[in-house]
């Protein structure tokens, strides 16, 4: 996962024709002149006169700017989810679920402005847009269950006279900041279950891509949010630097890159904040010999390009066990030749990197990949895309004869490149992950039942996929991964997400009738129940 708070050529592709199988028509985007704050369900420009550019990636054009947090701003936007926490806190769990579940139903009957608003800021495909707005309506959904997940245990007669019963209750206002490539659906793994809960929320989104936020805060307010529960703080790391400092700030979740996670997990706990800090990955796909090459060359290719490969669960790693790997190669290769890259908005199957810079910065890698003596099988530097000649293009690459020593392995390069490192047997393969940093992700691809099961086990990432090659868990499971690719104790959404956003409390209470249960008089020995 990257975001920042701060020469073989390719062949020339040519712009891809809106496909009738997508089903899309042409959308037109949200457009802004400036994209501002959203405070107690308005929207809110702030004091400051900082601002951002925010540019569509297909073309290089700046389309809007972004409003950047200074101090004060960052106290109002606080201090509004402060004076609201209150009373959502104290919200009847039947209130909270309805707003949800209208909050649903919108989401649902319009996310196809919402995939086209991702895509004029990102850069991904239509399709894959609206592939991520619908995994973020998963965890709507699990949050529409807020008062079966909240509910807590009881015990009648303990001891006699004394039960027991356990609640949760919310934390009160928590910051949730969220990185560029998933500017819908990683804020959705958060603050539906945070609101659910009954906590008030300021999210600060990528300033990259900062329109899906409040257009959500939009939608929020016609589900019949009140005011000051949903808060957006657009800007850079002033605005993050003040929800990590601000002592009305109980919680914070972050997903990016590992340095910058690091950083958030130690600036907030230091300041007594509860923390989920998801970082970085470097996903490994494993090939057993007797799997499915065909099923593999699909997955790799999937997997590897999809949203240009920025995406913290990308498959930038193959690992070939045993003579495979030509065979492996030949495919993949002929599959990237049929890729359609162009403008995501006209049914492509790959679109831009989000900036010029994080376009250079992959081409940074390649280019070091080849001086470290790496096979280069497919090249995407260079590619031109008719009629976008100033669009951030990076085009699919592929490099053979990889080694754990390359920067090409070892950095989390978040771009269209795939990696083959070829190993002898299934032990140098869990060896090379293990060995890794990273533990976000995994997949093996295999038809031998015993070896998954071995690797279940053996295989130190938080995420496994038997051939599944991005195993994302549903809502109701938790995301997360082990090791450098997460900072704090809990994972996002399902029940760790439920208890991340709560606290319990147990309470014991005695109810005794004065007329049959005299008082015992004075006991000082430790209380024991009978």
């Amino acid at each position: 996962m990257i975001d920042k708070l701060s020469a073989i050529s390719a062949p020339r592709l040519t712009l891809c024709p809106l496909s009738a199988h997508h089903g899309y028509q042409t959308m037109k985007p949200m457009t802004e002149a400036l994209v501002e704050h959203w405070v107690d369900n308005a929207r809110y420009p702030g004091t400051s006169a900082r601002r951002g550019a925010v540019t569509n990636p297909a073309t290089g054009k700046v389309t809007a700017s972004v409003c950047f947090a200074d101090e004060a701003d960052a106290r109002h936007v606080i201090a509004a989810a402060a004076r609201a926490a209150r009373s959502w806190g104290r919200s009847s769990l039947t209130t909270r679920a309805r707003i949800m579940f209208r909050f649903r139903e919108l989401l649902n009957a319009r996310k196809e402005e919402l995939a086209a608003i991702i895509t004029a800021e990102h850069g991904k495909a239509l399709d894959d847009a609206l592939g991520e707005v619908t995994r973020g309506l998963e965890v709507v959904e699990f949050a529409c269950g807020m008062p079966h997940l909240l509910k807590g245990a009881f015990s009648e007669s303990v001891s006699t006279g004394i039960n027991v019963h356990s609640k949760r209750q919310p934390l009160g206002v928590v910051g949730i900041i969220s990185p560029f490539n998933f500017p819908a659906m990683v804020p959705m793994w958060f603050y539906p279950i945070a609101i659910g809960a009954g906590n008030t929320v300021v999210v600060k989104p990528s300033e990259k891509d900062p329109s899906a936020l409040l257009w959500t805060a939009e939608l929020w307010k016609e589900a019949g949010l009140p005011d000051g529960v949903f808060n957006v703080l657009q800007g850079d790391k002033a605005a993050v630097d003040a929800l990590l400092d601000s002592p009305d700030v109980a919680a914070v979740s972050f997903v990016g890159s590992t340095p910058i996670a690091q950083y958030v997990y130690e600036r907030a706990t230091a300041n007594g904040k509860r923390v989920q800090a998801l970082g970085g990955a470097k996903n490994h796909m494993l090939v057993m010999p007797d799997a499915d090459l065909d099923v593999v060359a699909d997955a790799a290719v999937n997997a590897g390009f999809g949203s240009a490969g920025e995406r913290c669960m990308a498959i930038s790693v193959l690992v070939t066990v045993g003579p495979v790997a030509d065979d492996v190669i030949a495919r993949i290769t002929d599959r990237m030749a049929k890729l359609r890259v162009g403008d995501g908005t006209l049914g492509c199957d790959m679109g831009p990197l989000v900036t010029a810079a994080h376009r250079d910065r992959v081409a940074s890698f390649v280019d070091a990949g080849v001086q470290a003596g790496a096979k280069l099988v497919v090249d995407g530097r260079d590619i031109v895309v008719d009629d976008r000649p100033d669009g951030f293009w990076l085009g699919p690459t592929l490099f053979d004869n990889v080694t754990p020593d390359m920067t090409v392995y070892t950095e989390e390069i978040f771009g269209p490149v795939l990696s083959v490192v070829r190993v002898g047997t299934y032990r140098d393969a869990v060896d090379l992950v293990n060995a890794n940093p990273y533990g976000n992700g995994v997949a093996l691809f295999t038809r031998d039942g015993g070896v998954a099961r071995d690797f279940e086990q053996d295989v130190q990432v938080g995420m496994i996929g038997i051939n599944v090659p991005i195993p994302v868990p549903m809502a109701y499971y938790s995301f997360g991964g082990w090791k450098a690719s997460l900072f704090g104790d809990s994972h996002a959404h399902g029940v760790e997400g439920v208890h991340f956003f709560t606290r319990g409390k147990v309470v014991t209470s005695r109810w005794a009738d004065p007329a049959t249960s005299p008082s015992s008089g004075l006991a000082l020995a430790f209380p024991t129940h009978d």
